[in-house]
């Protein structure tokens, strides 16, 4: 039995000419499979998949530098932090009135001076916690400590002006802000 080429030829529906200009397609396309140059979907599939680890890597890259420069800024804050509260820490008298507040679920107590107990009751003073220990800084400082980190403010008060209704029956009768149970 002959080939299908030379069946092709007998049939007259390839001439001599294209049978051979075929065959030396062949030829060049074994060549450059044994000369590894040709570039079939192997390769391609090869050069796509080092593509993608390499974009994998960058994106990998990324989100590890932007890791690293949040802790960097976090860091650099927390730096500020406590230089603000070193420089502005106001000197805590030591006095008979008891402050309560809370501290991580649990209530704690300073003894500070009528003085500051009214400042710090009415928002002039902020009470902090430092490396465990608590540090009365003025209001400003306190605000900036709280917008850049908030765990750090344990009390900041703010006055506000209580909305009196008209209906109150009380409404004569004011109570005194200092007022000593």
């Amino acid at each position: 039995m002959a080939s299908l080429q030379e069946q092709l030829l007998k049939a007259g529906v390839v001439n001599k000419k294209k049978a051979n200009q075929i065959k030396a397609e062949k030829l060049q396309t074994k060549q450059k499979i044994k000369n590894g140059k040709l570039d079939n979907k192997a390769e391609e599939e090869r050069k796509a998949e080092l593509q993608r680890q390499r974009e994998e890597k960058a994106a990998k890259d990324r989100e590890l530098n932007l890791a690293r420069q949040r802790e960097i800024e976090r860091t650099a804050v927390l730096g500020q932090i406590r230089q603000m509260i070193l420089q502005n820490t106001v000197a805590r008298e030591d006095g008979d009135l008891a402050y309560n507040f809370t501290d991580d679920k649990k209530i704690k107590k300073l003894y500070l001076s009528e003085k500051m107990h009214k400042d710090l009751s009415e928002g002039r003073l902020g009470l902090l916690k430092s490396d465990e220990q608590y540090v009365l800084v003025p209001k400003g400082i306190a605000e900036k400590i709280q917008q850049k980190e908030p765990t750090f403010v344990l009390v900041l008060n703010t006055k506000s002006d209580a909305v009196e209704d008209e209906d109150d029956p009380y409404a004569d009768f004011q109570i005194p802000d200092d007022l000593m149970w």
